[in-house]
């Protein structure tokens, strides 16, 4: 998966690369027993909305 990010970030994201990504969600949900819709989109949240630190 991260091969599919770095390639998204450059604006080159390939077939192959988005695929892969794609089946990782698959196979995890699939064995979290989970939706693999609610599991990218936990996902997307929790990249684009990361909780702040904790302050030390």
């Amino acid at each position: 998966m991260a091969a599919g990010r770095a390639e998204q970030q450059q604006g080159a994201l390939t077939f192959a690369a988005a695929d892969a990504v794609q089946a990782a969600y698959r196979e995890h949900a699939a064995a979290a027993g989970v939706s693999r819709l609610d599991l990218e989109m936990a996902v997307k949240q929790a990249v684009r909305h990361p909780e702040s630190e904790p302050a030390a």
